[in-house]
Formats: structure tokens, sequence, C-alpha cells
């Protein structure tokens, strides 16, 4: 009611009416680790498309299949990615830098990220400034030539005015560190002095180094330890923590020849059941090495690699096997293997834009683009003795081309009877658990009883009333469909005294259709009467 009520006549008040919409979150933003060829090290960095790649980690690059991932990704349909990218080497003697003389010292620069990159790097100082009678001021032209020692820039950035001064609001080391994506400084110029005009390079046409400044490189080839890097220092799959969502994990091979070993694969389950996101495993190339093999190899690889990782944990991971066969713009387009991870994770991106989380991420219109083929054509026996421990096939059919051919989780062996057997079952469950503890954080240290329960009941409600008519759930009704409690058989006394409310939410998931079975009969002659 009105805090006071002074004088006669009618006083409005604004009653909250208790609803609070709960929108479903993003289920296909796809998180990459790997090697890259530029861009920030360690750090999440959102994407949305291969260009947008490109421009920040440098595009395709023969060493890096994570830039071939990401590339398969887009190409399949996928539309937000977030790119971690590692590096095996020490980062400051791999980053490039250009140092400006000054008559005292000199103010060094440093390319904005580790990489061979950076070797391209040009800057040019005049002074042709505002105010030509304050030597502190001067101008700053950064740019990226096409080849170290080269000509032709292929990016630029201006920075006019900018002073060696650490008072002045034009400080050089705050404007670079803050506005430059190609360079920052390292070492600072004397307070007193400019660097003079020049126009400095970082390598010579030859490639040597100069006096201008080091080059860059990119360093070794990444080993399993960059990818499951260290919590504390939020390196490898830890550096994950600074992003806000993700729902599928893609780590392809460590180089083109060199899988991750089975303990890699465990870290990251294990980090993807924390986060509520799934992980994409890539059966190793070894694998179908020897054709003649390859299922059996393939039937003991799964399970072993099962046995590493947990049941616990094979519930938020997927293994898709065998490779697949496209071709390699960086090798006249000739035909090369590929992981699949990146391919995947944009067809499942794909299913989910045009029939939602609960459908099944396989089947006719789950096909490949640009596929030419696969490392091993399997025939039905042989799908039937790899679907049924929980490896979902890729197959080559004579009109429908390449499929995604299985859906189930590293759990879905029939041994295991695992509750999360299929793949879009569970992940509509972690669809739901993240949309609803999202939508709920309203609750906390609200009045807890029978008004909150009500709310809560009528938001969920009408969150979960919304799927169901869009078909997500089993059931004519939504009786069938799904029910949501909280009252005083969820939430005792105990409870409030201990300041807990408990909601209970119930849904049947739709699960696929994975074996169809017709059954035909012959008619005996029928005789009219």
């Amino acid at each position: 009611m009105p805090s006071a009520l002074t004088y006669p006549g009618v006083y409005v008040e604004e009653v909250p009416s208790g609803v609070r919409t709960i929108t479903g979150v993003a289920t296909s933003i796809t998180a990459f680790i790997g090697r890259a060829l530029r861009g920030p090290v360690n750090t999440p960095v959102r994407v949305q498309s291969f260009a947008e790649y490109s421009r920040l980690f440098g595009g395709l690059w023969q060493p890096s299949t994570l830039s071939y991932a990401a590339n398969q990704f887009f190409q399949h349909g996928g539309s937000d990615a977030l790119i971690v990218r590692v590096f095996n080497g020490t980062v400051s003697t791999s980053t490039a830098t250009i140092t400006l003389a000054t008559a005292g010292g000199s103010l060094v620069l440093e390319a904005a990220s580790p990489g061979t990159w950076g070797s391209a790097l040009r800057a040019t100082v005049d002074h042709l400034t505002r105010d030509t009678a304050d030597t502190l001021l001067f101008n700053l032209l950064i740019e990226e030539l096409d080849r170290p020692g080269g000509t032709r820039a292929i990016a630029s950035e201006q920075f006019r005015n900018v002073s060696v001064d650490p008072t002045s609001p034009r400080f050089v080391n705050t404007v670079l560190n803050e506005q430059s994506a190609l360079v920052n400084v390292r070492t600072s110029a004397p307070a007193t002095e400019s660097p003079t005009d020049a126009t400095v390079s970082v390598a010579n046409p030859d490639g040597t180094a100069t006096a201008a400044g080091t080059l860059g490189s990119d360093g070794n080839p990444i080993a399993d330890a960059q990818i499951t890097g260290d919590q504390n220092a939020r390196t490898g799959i830890f550096a994950l923590e600074s992003a806000d969502l993700f729902n599928l994990l893609c780590i392809p091979p460590r180089t083109p020849t060199n899988d991750l070993a089975n303990a890699t694969w465990a870290a990251a389950a294990t980090y993807c059941q924390t986060r509520r996101a799934m992980l994409i495993v890539d059966a190793p190339a070894a694998w179908t090495s020897n054709p003649a093999t390859a299922i059996a190899t393939a039937v003991t690889g799964v399970n072993t690699l099962r046995g590493v990782i947990g049941n616990d944990a094979a519930i938020n991971a997927a293994a898709y096997f065998p490779r697949l066969r496209m071709p390699d713009p960086l090798s006249e387009n000739r035909l090369a293997d590929f992981a699949p991870c990146g391919a995947v994770a944009g067809i499942i991106s794909r299913t989910d834009v045009q029939r939602g989380v609960w459908k099944a991420p396989a089947g006719l219109a789950a096909s490949f683009s640009g596929a030419q083929g696969l490392t091993y054509t399997m025939t039905d026996p042989q799908n039937g003795q790899l679907n049924p421990i929980g490896l979902n096939c890729l197959r080559s059919f004579p009109v429908t081309g390449h499929l995604v051919w299985g859906a189930r989780t590293l759990a879905g062996a029939d041994l295991l009877a695992s509750e999360w057997k299929y793949l879009p079952v569970r992940r509509f469950a972690l669809f739901l658990e993240e949309s609803l503890y999202r939508g709920t954080q309203w609750v906390v240290f609200e009045p807890n009883d029978e008004p909150l329960w009500g709310n809560i009941r009528l938001n969920i409600g009408a969150f979960m009333q919304t799927l169901f008519r869009q078909g997500a759930f089993q059931g004519a009704s939504p009786r069938d469909a799904y029910f949501v409690k909280c009252d005083h058989e969820t939430t005792t006394q105990n409870d409030i005294d201990r300041g807990v409310v408990n909601i209970l939410v119930g849904f049947a998931p739709l699960k696929p259709a994975e074996f169809v079975v017709l059954k035909i009969q012959q008619m005996a002659g029928q005789v009219e009467v």
C-alpha cells in the first residue's frame, strides 16, 4: 500500500503481477580449443563467421587443425563459436617487437599476440601534431604488411597526437593497449623524449631480424598439457571459465597426425559436466589405419575410452567415427582426412535452428557439405556392432550422400541402460537445467511461502507450456508431458527454517526413432460373402 495516507483522495499504486518470463538459453554455442596462427592466447573469443575468425586468428593454416574445424563448423550451419587459442612456447619471446628510437632511450612496441605474423609489422612516426611546440606529442602509424619485409599494407591503424607523458590523456601506453588490435607497449619511452621521425619494420625483405626489433615465432606443436591447462591460471580448457555459456566443446587433434590422449578427453568430459555442455569426441585416425581390423579396433577403442572417461562423465560426451575426406584449400584442393568434430557441431547447430534441441542431429537431414568420402566405409552389420556400444557412425549412402547416422552419448551403450542414452535427450535436459537455473535467480532471498511457490509454478509452468506447444515433449496434453511442483510437499517446514525452497520439474522427453520396424504380412485369399 502507499507509504502514507495523509490527505483525502484517490491513491494509485502499481502492484507487481509476479510474472517473470523465463527465456531459453542458447543451445549450440561451440567452444574450440587448439592452435592458431595468431590471436589472444588462453582467452575465449566469440566469432560468428569464418571471416571474423580469419581476421582475428589468421584463417586456415595447415599446422592448425583448429582452423579447419572452425571453417567446417560455419560451413555446416554453425553460427556462434568461442575460440580458445593455446600456445606451446614462451609468449614473450615468441612475440615480435618494434623498437622506436629516442634520444635517451627507446619505445618498444610488441605485436598484440605471439606468432610470425608480427614479423610483418611496420611503424611510422612523425611530429605533424596539433601542437608542434609540444615535443612530447607525435603521430604513430602501425601497418601490417602482406609479408615480412613487404611493401603492401593489408591492415593499418593510425594514432594521432599521442604522448610519452604519463599524465597526458593521450598517453601512448594507454591508447595503444586499449585501442590497438595490432600492437601493445612493452617498454615505455622516457617521459621527456618522443620517438624520432622514422619508418621502422620488424624484418628485412630477406626475413632476417634487424635492430628495429625481434621476429615472432609460432611456437612448437601443442601437446596435451596445453589443452588440459591449469584451473588456477585459467589456461587450456579452463580458459572457458571466462565464458558465460557454451553448449558444445570441440578439441581437434593436436596436429593433423597426432590425436589427443584418452586422459585429455576425460578431463574435457569432466569439465563439460560441470558446465552443462556436451563434448564431441573424434575417433583417432589409428582406428582405420588397417581396414581389415578397423571395426574391431573401434570396438576396443571406444570401450577403453569410456572406461577412462567414466560412466558419470560419459553422459556429457558423444563420439563419432570415422573421419571425413574433404578437399584441402591449402593443398590445391587435394583430399585430406579431417576430424569430424567441427562439421558435426555445425550440423547440430543447424538442426537446433531448424527443428529444436530435442531433435536428434542425425538422419537424412544431417548431411555433410563438401565431403568427398569417409576414411572407412562400413556396412549395416558393421554399423550394428558399433551402435550398441555408443559409437556414432558416419555413413555413406548411394543417393543421400554422407550422413551422421547415430545420436547416442558415450553412455549410450545398451549394456549400461542409461537414462541419458540418447544425445537429444541429454542435450534437452541440459537446456532445461541452464534455462531454469538462470530464469529463477529472482527467487533468491524472496519470502519462502505460498505466494512465492505460486509464482514459481506460474513462471516455470509458462516456460514448459511454451516448449510443449513447440513439440518438445511426449504426450497429447500438458499433464502427460511435464509437471512443476513447488508446495508444502516439496518444501517442508524444516526446509523453510533452513532457507531452502525445493522445485520439482519433470518432463517426458522425445526419444529418436532409432529403429524403424516394418511388419509386412501376406494376405490370404479373401472370399466375398
